[in-house]
């Protein structure tokens, strides 16, 4: 596959592969070459391409194999909101004065209905995260396996496209559309679901009632700390941020407990929960940390008010 590549500069391009032979054709050279390079280079791909790729990479360059950073996805990017905070700046942060390599597969064939908002948003918003930043990101897309909806919004997503054959500027591309074009309407709350209005006085009720209802649902003792944490974190943002007062709501949903809170808030910026701690700025770190704890979180958030929904797995 003779595709010109970009060797300086932002470049994020949507590779759509057929197989694995295919798979192996687009990102196999985009990986040696980045450590024949001396680039830093990180893979995040579903484990089974992952041993795939580390297995052919091993059979090229043998030991300096060991110079790539591994990551599964379906684990390490389980919650798409902490893919760009806790897989790709945390990578590229590591290398700031040095043209940084990634490979990254956060949309793949069984990831769910709910889940694909918040996997698109996320391929938007790294075209926001990395503007100006000399990161190449390769996005692969198993065209075999994805719906024509997925492989139409990385076009949207992607400046760049790349197949088996050739590889051509996307004439789709509109990043900032399909951020706001997933931020819909959640679907609507059970109606037996348990609810807590709160403002600051309510808020350790909060913590307890996020507790409770963690046990509720079935989840780890540990899980279930996780899932406190989260709820408090959102629950303070809406007092200091959303107006003051909220709703907490939380159910089941199959095997995932969810909790949800509403406000009146605005969260005008996209990035927000996405952009590691600055250590010498206070503050900052809610979503963010949320965005680590839980296994997803959907926002729909307008100037009417934000709805916050987190889901965690039993």
């Amino acid at each position: 596959m003779g595709h010109s590549r970009r060797t300086t500069g932002f470049w994020h391009p949507a590779l759509f592969y057929r197989g694995e032979a295919q798979f192996l054709d687009g990102c196999l050279p985009f990986v040696r070459d980045g450590v024949l390079a001396g680039d830093p280079v990180a893979v995040a791909v579903p484990g089974a391409r992952l041993a795939l790729l580390q297995k052919a990479l091993r059979a090229e360059i043998g030991r300096d194999a060991d110079r790539v950073r591994f990551l599964d996805m379906g684990r390490a990017g389980r919650n798409p909101a902490w893919i760009i905070p806790g897989v790709l700046r945390d990578f590229a942060d590591r290398h700031p004065h040095e043209r940084v390599r990634i490979i990254g597969e956060p949309i793949w064939h069984g990831r769910s209905e709910l889940e694909y908002p918040a996997c698109a948003q996320h391929e938007a918003l790294i075209n926001m995260a990395f503007t100006g930043r000399d990161v190449a990101i390769l996005c692969p897309y198993d065209a075999d396996g994805l719906d024509g909806r997925a492989l139409a919004d990385a076009a949207r997503t992607h400046p760049v496209l790349l197949d088996h054959d050739a590889e051509w500027d996307s004439d789709d591309y509109a990043p900032e559309a399909v951020v706001d074009g997933y931020n819909r309407p959640l679907p609507p709350a059970p109606a037996d679901a348990p609810n807590l209005p709160f403002d600051w006085d309510a808020f350790e009720r909060c913590r307890a009632f996020a507790l409770d209802r963690a046990a509720a649902a079935g989840l780890s003792d540990e899980r279930g700390r996780d899932a406190e944490l989260a709820v408090s974190e959102l629950v303070a943002n809406s007092i200091v941020h959303g107006g003051g007062t909220g709703v907490l709501a939380a159910w089941r949903e199959q095997d995932l407990a969810v909790f949800e809170v509403r406000d009146s808030g605005h969260i005008a910026d996209p990035l927000a929960g996405r952009r590691p701690a600055d250590p010498l700025t206070p503050g900052g770190r809610g979503i963010l940390l949320v965005n680590r704890m839980a296994d997803l979180v959907r926002v729909h958030t307008t100037a009417a008010g934000t709805t916050v929904r987190i889901f965690f797995a039993r």
